[in-house]
Protein backbone atom coordinates (compact mmCIF):
# COMPACT_ATOMS: atom_id res chain seq x y z
CA UNK A 1 0.00 0.00 0.00
CA UNK A 2 2.44 2.55 1.08
CA UNK A 3 4.36 1.54 -2.62
CA UNK A 4 1.08 2.28 -4.09
CA UNK A 5 0.45 5.59 -2.23
CA UNK A 6 4.10 6.55 -3.15
CA UNK A 7 4.25 6.05 -6.50
CA UNK A 8 0.66 8.10 -7.11
CA UNK A 9 2.51 11.12 -4.99
CA UNK A 10 5.45 11.00 -7.35
CA UNK A 11 3.51 10.47 -10.33
CA UNK A 12 0.98 13.63 -9.21
CA UNK A 13 4.75 15.57 -8.54
CA UNK A 14 6.13 14.94 -12.45
CA UNK A 15 2.90 16.11 -13.68
CA UNK A 16 3.13 19.15 -11.26
CA UNK A 17 6.16 19.91 -12.63
CA UNK A 18 5.99 19.79 -15.91
CA UNK A 19 4.74 22.81 -17.84
CA UNK A 20 3.35 23.55 -21.02
CA UNK A 21 5.98 24.95 -23.55
CA UNK A 22 5.13 27.25 -26.19
CA UNK A 23 5.49 26.38 -30.10
CA UNK A 24 7.98 27.99 -32.24
CA UNK A 25 7.08 31.34 -32.83
CA UNK A 26 7.99 34.54 -34.72
CA UNK A 27 7.13 37.62 -32.75
CA UNK A 28 4.04 35.82 -31.02
CA UNK A 29 3.24 34.44 -34.77
CA UNK A 30 3.28 30.31 -34.87
CA UNK A 31 5.29 28.66 -37.17
CA UNK A 32 2.29 26.28 -37.71
CA UNK A 33 -0.14 29.22 -38.89
CA UNK A 34 -1.01 28.38 -42.94
CA UNK A 35 1.07 31.03 -45.14
CA UNK A 36 -1.96 33.26 -45.87
CA UNK A 37 -2.69 33.72 -42.15
CA UNK A 38 0.47 34.48 -41.32
CA UNK A 39 0.63 37.32 -43.79
CA UNK A 40 -2.80 38.53 -43.07
CA UNK A 41 -1.79 38.58 -39.51
CA UNK A 42 1.52 40.71 -40.98
CA UNK A 43 -0.92 43.04 -43.00
CA UNK A 44 -2.56 43.61 -39.49
CA UNK A 45 0.57 45.21 -37.94
CA UNK A 46 1.03 47.59 -40.40
CA UNK A 47 3.31 45.42 -42.89
CA UNK A 48 2.41 45.36 -46.51
CA UNK A 49 3.30 42.85 -49.38
CA UNK A 50 6.40 44.04 -51.65
CA UNK A 51 5.28 42.16 -54.43
CA UNK A 52 8.21 43.20 -56.80
CA UNK A 53 10.76 41.50 -54.19
CA UNK A 54 8.13 38.44 -53.44
CA UNK A 55 8.28 35.01 -55.37
CA UNK A 56 4.79 34.14 -55.63
CA UNK A 57 5.32 30.07 -55.31
CA UNK A 58 8.19 30.35 -52.42
CA UNK A 59 8.30 33.69 -50.44
CA UNK A 60 6.64 36.77 -49.34
CA UNK A 61 8.58 39.79 -48.41
CA UNK A 62 6.86 42.49 -46.30
CA UNK A 63 7.67 45.43 -45.10
CA UNK A 64 6.43 48.79 -43.17
CA UNK A 65 7.04 51.90 -43.04
CA UNK A 66 7.17 51.99 -38.82
CA UNK A 67 9.93 49.27 -38.53
CA UNK A 68 13.56 49.04 -40.02
CA UNK A 69 13.62 45.90 -41.41
CA UNK A 70 12.15 44.01 -43.87
CA UNK A 71 10.07 40.93 -43.49
CA UNK A 72 10.85 37.48 -45.97
CA UNK A 73 9.15 34.28 -45.30
CA UNK A 74 9.74 31.59 -47.01
CA UNK A 75 7.30 28.60 -47.14
CA UNK A 76 6.69 24.96 -49.25
CA UNK A 77 3.14 24.56 -49.90
CA UNK A 78 1.02 26.55 -46.98
CA UNK A 79 3.68 25.70 -44.30
CA UNK A 80 6.54 28.21 -43.32
CA UNK A 81 9.77 26.99 -43.52
CA UNK A 82 12.16 30.38 -42.40
CA UNK A 83 11.07 33.68 -41.69
CA UNK A 84 14.55 35.96 -41.86
CA UNK A 85 14.13 39.79 -40.97
CA UNK A 86 17.01 42.19 -42.78
CA UNK A 87 17.61 45.55 -41.12
CA UNK A 88 18.34 48.76 -42.90
CA UNK A 89 20.34 50.57 -41.22
CA UNK A 90 23.20 53.15 -41.99
CA UNK A 91 26.65 52.60 -40.43
CA UNK A 92 28.57 50.06 -38.62
CA UNK A 93 28.29 51.02 -35.16
CA UNK A 94 24.53 51.10 -35.52
CA UNK A 95 24.33 47.79 -36.66
CA UNK A 96 26.89 46.15 -33.82
CA UNK A 97 24.70 47.99 -31.35
CA UNK A 98 21.37 46.54 -32.75
CA UNK A 99 23.14 43.03 -33.13
CA UNK A 100 24.01 43.26 -29.11
CA UNK A 101 20.64 44.43 -28.53
CA UNK A 102 18.90 42.10 -30.37
CA UNK A 103 20.98 38.97 -28.70
CA UNK A 104 20.42 40.43 -25.44
CA UNK A 105 16.69 40.74 -25.35
CA UNK A 106 16.60 37.01 -26.98
CA UNK A 107 18.59 35.96 -24.32
CA UNK A 108 15.93 37.00 -21.75
CA UNK A 109 13.41 35.80 -23.59
CA UNK A 110 14.50 32.51 -24.38
CA UNK A 111 16.62 32.18 -21.07
CA UNK A 112 19.09 30.70 -22.98
CA UNK A 113 22.75 31.46 -23.75
CA UNK A 114 23.81 31.39 -27.06
CA UNK A 115 26.42 29.68 -29.21
CA UNK A 116 28.33 32.63 -30.60
CA UNK A 117 31.15 30.66 -33.47
CA UNK A 118 31.74 34.09 -34.65
CA UNK A 119 32.58 37.00 -32.62
CA UNK A 120 34.80 39.70 -34.25
CA UNK A 121 33.91 43.72 -34.75
CA UNK A 122 32.41 43.34 -38.04
CA UNK A 123 31.17 39.48 -38.39
CA UNK A 124 29.33 38.10 -35.70
CA UNK A 125 26.89 35.10 -34.81
CA UNK A 126 24.80 34.16 -32.27
CA UNK A 127 22.52 31.31 -32.61
CA UNK A 128 19.80 30.18 -30.13
CA UNK A 129 18.24 26.71 -29.64
CA UNK A 130 14.48 26.90 -28.96
CA UNK A 131 14.16 23.32 -28.95
CA UNK A 132 11.53 23.38 -31.80
CA UNK A 133 13.76 26.06 -33.86
CA UNK A 134 16.58 27.97 -34.25
CA UNK A 135 17.07 31.74 -34.31
CA UNK A 136 20.25 32.93 -35.83
CA UNK A 137 21.27 36.80 -35.01
CA UNK A 138 24.25 37.26 -38.12
CA UNK A 139 26.24 40.64 -38.66
CA UNK A 140 28.23 41.23 -41.86
CA UNK A 141 29.53 44.41 -42.08
CA UNK A 142 31.69 44.64 -44.91
CA UNK A 143 30.93 47.20 -47.53
CA UNK A 144 27.79 47.88 -46.53
CA UNK A 145 26.19 47.48 -42.73
CA UNK A 146 23.84 44.05 -42.86
CA UNK A 147 21.90 42.47 -40.20
CA UNK A 148 19.82 39.64 -40.48
CA UNK A 149 17.70 37.50 -37.65
CA UNK A 150 16.79 34.22 -38.75
CA UNK A 151 14.19 32.17 -37.57
CA UNK A 152 13.64 28.38 -38.70
CA UNK A 153 11.65 25.56 -37.36
CA UNK A 154 13.79 22.56 -36.90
Amino acid sequence: MKKLVFALVAMAALFACQEEKAPFNYRGLAFTLPVQQFVDSMLARGFAVDSAASDSGKTVVLSSPAEHYRVLAAFSGEKLMAIQETYNLSTNDSTRQMWQELRDGLEKELDAWPDCPILKDDHKEANFDTGDGLISILLENTYTPTLTVRYQKK
